[in-house]
């Protein structure tokens, strides 16, 4: 992995049509910044501005990003969430028929997601591994009925090869790893030769232990540094850092105080010059705040998480509930215009 970095930059995004002549745009996308947040490890935070940004920052912040499994990445994208287990833990059991996870994957496209995640394997914390052969009969038949092309295009989220392989087969068009890609060695080149987009994901330790005790000396610039890191060495393995998306890995071996750290600097993962997804849906993090112990009913703070990240240029917002986020991102969207488009 590189060494850290001595400083760090976060763009101070902005929206809406006061945009100055100096403002650079965020990503290639509608989003511009004029000045930045300085980082770095051991002193206070400065605000800069976006002119006086190092070349390689002002490339990688400013770049557009190339699309991903066919999706522009100029606007926020919404995944949709399928899962395929008996113990996931916000929907477990609901979809693991696969007659009810075609038609949801049918209803979330006809509520607006542009892709569909598709997970054979449980990660909630505390969770174990779950045997490839029953990950496999999990996925393959559901990914064979709904990569049809007459939906979006499917993500298959496994840290497994064998298992990326037989759901490529059937029709996924991209490789999710909440591992980073460190829990299989072979996954990267596999990706690597098939030219497949990939998503890495931070996570600090595995399913199993990763909520006991998290520690980061600082949760933003340590989860910066170890993506680099990923993102580096999935180069290495042959992907090009245009097939490329980063997950900051919201909950996976991180505090209440970690997660909103990284959910209020998440625009800093845009440096690394990679689309940047988010996945907050309905997880504890939101409970803790609300107070909602029920995950199936944390919708309402689910769209308020997305809509911080599409402030902030998220590309793709991994989510359960399509219609409710949908609906938040066009209100959101509009406001930002001053105007619908669609009258």
């Amino acid at each position: 992995m590189p060494l850290p970095m001595t400083e760090y930059f976060r763009p101070l995004v902005q929206h809406g049509p006061a945009r100055p002549d100096a403002a650079l745009p965020l990503a290639g996308g509608a989003l511009w910044f004029t000045h930045a947040l300085r980082l770095a490890r051991g002193a206070a935070p400065e605000v800069v501005d976006a002119a006086t940004l190092p070349d390689a920052w002002t490339e990688a912040l400013t770049g557009p990003r190339a699309p991903v499994a066919g999706l522009d990445m100029s606007a926020s994208r919404l995944m949709g969430i399928l899962n395929v287990t008996p113990d996931s833990f916000s929907d477990g059991g609901r979809f693991d028929a696969s007659e009810v996870a075609v038609r949801h994957a049918h209803a979330m496209a006809e509520a607006g997601a542009e892709m569909i995640d598709i997970g054979g394997e449980s990660t909630r914390p505390g969770s174990d591994p779950v045997d490839m052969d029953e990950e496999l009969a999990r996925v393959v038949p559901v990914i064979e009925r709904i990569a049809t092309g007459a939906l979006p295009p499917v993500s298959i989220d496994t840290r497994k090869t064998p298992v990326a392989r037989a759901a490529v087969e059937a029709g996924a068009a991209l490789v999710n790893d909440v591992s980073g890609f460190t829990y299989d060695d072979t996954l990267a080149p596999y990706c690597a030769e098939a030219g497949l987009p990939v998503c890495v994901m931070h996570a600090q330790g595995d399913p199993k232990t990763m909520q006991e005790a998290p520690h980061y000396d600082n949760v933003l610039l340590d989860v910066y540094d170890l993506l680099a890191g990923r993102v580096t060495a999935l180069e290495a393995a042959g992907i090009p850092r245009t097939k490329i998306v980063v997950d900051p890995g919201i909950g996976f071996g991180k505090t209440l105080a970690h997660n909103l750290a990284l959910l209020q600097g998440i625009a800093l993962f845009h440096g690394l010059g990679c689309p940047v997804l988010l996945g907050a849906s309905r997880k504890g993090f939101i409970g803790a705040i609300t107070g909602e112990r029920d995950a199936a009913a944390r919708a309402p703070g689910s769209v308020a998480a997305a809509l911080a990240g599409a402030a902030q240029g998220v590309q793709i917002l991994r989510i359960h509930d399509v219609a409710e986020t949908n609906a938040a991102l066009k209100v959101w969207q509009a406001t930002v215009k001053g105007q619908n488009d669609g009258t």
